[in-house]
C-alpha cells in the first residue's frame, strides 16, 4: 500500500499564532501516528514560520518511540548549512531536498537537472552517508527522471501542483500522464517514487490507481484543513482509504 505521512507544518503555523504550545505538534504526530500513518513530514524553514528547531529535535524523539516502530520521519527543505546541521543532528530517515528560495511561500517547482546536478551530488553523498534515504523533489517531467539518478538519490518526489490546479477539467489528463510517464521512468531506473503538494480526498483515488507503485505521498495542508470537519484520526484514517484503491 503506498504510505501516507503527513506533513504537520499547518499545525505550526496555527500554534504560532499564540505565545504556547497550543495546538501541540507533538501530539498532532502522535495522533496520526496512532490513526496508521506511516510517518510524519516536516519542513523547517529559515524564517521559522511554521516548523521550528525544536519540534524537529522533539519529533525526532517521538517517531523512535517502540510504540511507532517502522514509523518514518522525513524533513524536507533547501540543503543550506543551517539544513544540513539539523539532518546531522536528527539523522531522520528520509530526506526531502527542495530548491527552494528562503521567502518562498510553499514548494512548488523541482530542481534543475543536470544544471545543479555539481551543486547536489556532494550534498546527497553526505547524507546517505549518515544513513538518510534521499529524495529529490521533481517536476513531472520524464527526462528528469535520469538526470536525478545519477546525483545518487534513491527517491524522487514529483511535485503534484499543476494536478490539483487541473484536476476535473480537460488538461487533467495530460498532466496525470505525465506524471505516470515520470514514475514510470524513475522506477525503470531503479527509483523509488514519492508524491506530494495538494493532493485531497477527491483527487488522491486517481492518482494512485494511475500509479500505484508510488512509495509514499506527504500531505498537509488540505489533510489539516480537512481535520477541522472530520478529526484528525478521522482524515488520516479516510486517505489511508483513498491509498487502499492502488492495492
Amino acid at each position: 500500500m503506498i504510505a501516507l505521512s503527513v506533513n504537520l507544518n499547518k499545525v505550526a503555523t496555527l500554534r504560532n499564532t499564540r505565545p504556547h504550545d497550543d495546538p501541540s505538534v507533538v501530539r498532532a504526530a502522535r495522533t496520526v501516528l496512532d490513526a496508521g500513518a506511516a510517518g510524519v513530514t516536516v519542513h523547517p524553514r529559515p524564517d521559522a514560520r511554521h516548523i521550528r528547531e525544536q519540534d524537529v529535535l522533539d519529533l525526532a524523539e517521538v517517531v523512535r518511540e517502540p510504540a511507532y516502530a517502522g514509523r518514518e520521519y522525513n524533513i524536507e527543505g533547501y540543503p543550506d548549512d543551517r539544513f544540513l546541521d539539523l539532518i546531522r543532528r536528527v539523522r531522520p530517515d528520509q530526506v526531502t531536498l527542495v530548491p527552494d528560495a528562503p521567502d518562498q511561500a510553499t514548494s512548488d517547482h523541482g530542481w534543475d537537472l543536470p544544471a545543479q546536478h555539481n551543486f547536489l551530488v556532494p550534498i546527497v553523498t553526505q547524507l546517505k552517508d549518515l544513513g538518510c534515504r534521499v529524495s529529490l523533489f521533481a517536476d513531472a517531467e520524464p527526462a528528469v527522471a535520469e538526470a536525478m539518478a545519477r546525483t545518487g538519490a534513491d527517491r524522487i518526489e514529483i511535485y503534484t501542483g499543476p494536478y490539483f490546479e487541473t484536476y476535473g477539467t480537460l488538461e487533467n489528463a495530460a498532466v496525470l500522464k505525465a506524471i505516470t510517464d515520470t514514475a514510470a521512468a524513475a522506477r525503470d531506473l531503479g527509483l523509488g517514487v514519492n508524491a506530494g503538494h495538494d493532493l485531497t480526498l477527491e483527487n488522491l483515488p486517481t492518482l494512485a490507481r494511475a500509479v500505484p507503485w508510488i512509495d509514499e505521498v506527504s500531505i498537509g495542508h488540505h489533510l489539516i484543513g480537512e481535520a477541522l470537519w472530520m478529526g484528525l484520526d478521522g482524515v488520516v484514517r479516510a486517505y489511508k482509504d483513498c491509498l487502499a484503491v492502488a492495492d
